[in-house]
């Protein structure tokens, strides 16, 4: 439960299907977006990334929702007493 894999320092065009394949089912939950800037600029990664077959349900998953769900940056109910 504890393993991610960030698709850092690769372009999205040179992923394996195999790696697309599972990103959209197993993996799903488990995998982190990552540039290798400044040898790819994040805006190059996201324009390779968006030709990619990544399900729709997906693409936030990887670029944001499984980073913040990782590091604790939900937003959390905070109670105060008075």
């Amino acid at each position: 439960p504890y393993v991610y894999i960030d698709l850092s320092g690769w372009s999205p065009k040179y992923f394996p299907p195999q790696l697309v394949r599972y990103a959209n089912t197993l993996l799903k939950d488990k995998v982190l977006f990552g540039s290798d800037y400044p040898m790819i600029t994040p805006d190059r990664w996201l324009a390779d990334f968006d030709e990619l077959e990544i399900k729709a349900e997906v693409r936030p998953k990887i670029l944001k929702d499984n980073a913040v769900r990782l590091l604790g940056l939900g937003a959390q109910e905070r109670t105060t007493e008075v």
